[in-house]
């Protein structure tokens, strides 16, 4: 059976659904015909494999309390091996109802009330929102952006804000969103050795692993032994598959004493089983999703060169950010002079669009955008469109 669902430019109306990005617009307090391309989900329907499980799973009519046996974790630790030269063991396996639940639980597992948790900013927004809600305090070591339009990490100071702050836990963003760097093994091994050094906890989120247009992904565990006993590698089919929501999330923690903290904060959160449509969506996605995940990558492969062909062309001074993972487009628009407060009301209601105000990332991110290209591209290229005409103005 060929898979049906992958006739990417077809635009898909999403009114009318409950989609968070389209119909609860207004009550974001955005108006009600802005266009988004916000939240990182995408405008595409998932693996007609993935849509037949579900429908045989539904036609059951019984949705009780569901666990899954070592199928799941074959198909979860098959797609690791094929696509990123990893096998975990069928013990480090935890299932949460999403990443951020997981960094919560990690924050609260590793850390007690009061300590510091290191991130790397401009980094996804609610790596800030883990930490102060559960009464922690953020330390950020802020990505630097260099002249050859990629971000990089400053180590001295990495290594200091670790040292000065007596940090136990870092969260790791690899891919990292929003700027779309693929850290590389050199990079990703020298962050590992200072967080060694100091006895920190890496946390590492590596939810868009699958969307690698530059370089190569490299698991934080695989690097090595010991980066492997003080890491928890956090996975999930949500973004890959667009399964978001599904609420599964696969999260891999190989030391017994870290993974049994975890599982305490867990219980005391009151999770135990999932949900049933999520176990079957994702075990059929990691099994049977090869095909659509190819024609999908090359079609937000394009989406990026749009977006890049685009920028250089008709958005300067406007700059993309050289992308090579994630479908989230960072682009810097510092150099219109525009303020950051009305560079986003220019954005929401001159242009109509709803996108992601760079400094909702932390400071660093002030006078950014991010756009999720993960769409038709008859969409992208209106939203484009509609930002020429903004800064033309």
């Amino acid at each position: 059976m060929a898979e049906r669902n992958i006739d990417f430019d077809k635009v898909t109306d999403r009114r009318g659904s409950n989609c968070l990005k389209y119909d609860f617009a207004v009550r974001r307090g955005m108006p009600a015909d802005v266009l988004p391309l916000w939240v990182a989900d995408m405008d595409f329907k998932t693996s007609s494999y993935v849509e037949d499980a579900l429908v045989k799973r539904a036609r059951d009519a019984i949705f009780g309390y569901t666990e899954v046996g070592t199928e799941y974790f074959e198909a979860v630790a098959g797609w690791m091996e094929r696509h990123h030269t990893w096998s975990p063991e069928e013990d480090w396996l935890v299932k949460t109802p999403g990443i951020v639940f997981a960094l919560a639980m990690a924050v609260r597992a590793y850390t007690e009330a009061g300590d510091k948790v290191l991130i790397q900013q401009p980094v996804y927004y609610p790596f800030s929102e883990v930490i102060t809600d559960n009464g922690r305090s953020i330390v950020s070591s802020d990505l630097i952006l260099g002249e050859d339009n990629r971000y990089h990490i400053d180590f001295d100071d990495f290594e200091k804000k670790i040292r000065d702050n007596r940090i136990k836990l870092f969260l790791l963003c690899n891919p990292h969103n929003p700027v779309g760097r693929v850290w590389t093994e050199e990079e990703l091994i020298r962050l590992g050795d200072i967080c060694l050094k100091y006895g920190v906890i890496v946390v590492s989120d590596e939810i868009h692993n699958d969307f690698i247009f530059r370089g190569e992904h490299h698991v934080f565990a695989s690097l090595k032994k010991e980066f492997e006993d003080m890491s928890v590698i956090c996975t999930s089919p949500s973004k890959t598959f667009n399964l978001a929501g599904m609420l599964i999330s696969n999260i891999f923690i190989p030391n017994r004493e870290l993974r049994s903290d975890f599982r305490k904060q867990m219980n005391a959160a009151g999770i135990s089983q999932l949900s049933t449509l999520g176990l079957v969506a994702a075990e059929a996605a990691y099994r049977d999703g090869e095909a659509w995940y190819g024609a999908m990558m090359d079609y937000i492969r394009e989406n990026i060169e749009y977006v890049r062909a685009y920028a250089d062309q008709k958005l300067k001074p406007v700059k993309m950010i050289d992308t090579e993972g994630t479908y989230l487009v960072w682009l810097d628009f510092r150099a219109a002079g525009i303020d950051a407060e009305e560079l986003d009301r220019r954005i929401i209601y001159d242009a109509g669009l709803w996108l992601d105000s760079g400094k909702i990332f932390g400071d660093a991110g002030r006078g950014f955008q991010r756009i999720n290209v993960a769409c038709p591209r008859v969409i992208l290229a209106e939203a484009l469109e509609r930002i020429r005409k903004v800064i033309q103005a």
